[in-house]
């Protein structure tokens, strides 16, 4: 994911380091500047793919969907 503001996304992974709660994201829900937050809140986590079940302990393939 993309960040706009470096600060910002500093201040969020500050946050998680320090075990401040998601919901201390003290920007407006949608905003860029939450979004900016976020990314830096979640530095340390696998990035999430909605398109598709991945079975429990299976690591899915990069190649995985593709016909």
């Amino acid at each position: 994911m993309a960040y706009v503001s470096a600060k910002i996304r500093d201040e969020g992974r500050a946050a998680k380091t320090q075990g401040a709660p998601l919901s201390a994201d003290p920007y407006p829900a949608g905003s860029q500047d939450s979004a900016d937050w976020l990314e830096g809140y979640t530095f340390d986590e696998r990035e999430q793919n909605v398109d598709r079940e991945v079975e429990p302990g299976v690591e899915p393939s990069v190649d995985a969907g593709k016909a």
